[in-house]
Parts: structure tokens; sequence; C-alpha cells
């Protein structure tokens, strides 16, 4: 199981992956298009893939700080 710190970059980087997933929902229920891989759609798969690789990235790299500064110890 994963531990994380909720620090400030944590708490970011799960709103943003928290947003993603709203934002396409939202989007797909407004505009009843949930194919976002068609060609008319590819601004809201770029929208949410912007909004969810930065999400991961965040978490990923809060947790590669916390295994160095729990090495150092």
């Amino acid at each position: 199981m994963v531990k994380l710190k909720l620090n400030v970059l944590t708490i970011f980087s799960l709103l943003l992956i928290v947003a993603a997933v709203v934002f396409y929902i939202l989007w797909g229920i407004y505009y009843e298009g949930w194919n976002m891989f068609a060609k008319e759609y590819i601004g809201v798969y770029a929208i949410t893939m912007v909004l969810l690789l930065f999400g991961i990235f965040g978490l990923l790299l809060v947790k590669k700080k916390e295994e160095q500064s729990s090495s150092k110890k």
C-alpha cells in the first residue's frame, strides 16, 4: 500500500486527477459525446490527458521525494 504524506504537492496532484475525470464526465454529459478519440473532440482529449498526466507525475515526484528523504535518515 502506498502511503503519501499530505502536503501541498500531493493535494494539488490529486486535485488535477479529480479535475480531469470530472471535466471529462461533465463534458460528456453536456455534449452527449463520450468518444473523445473522434476528430471533433480532440481538444477534450488533450485537456483531459494534460490534467491527468500532470497529476500522476506529481504523485510520482512526491513518492520519489519521500523515498529519498527516508533513505537519508
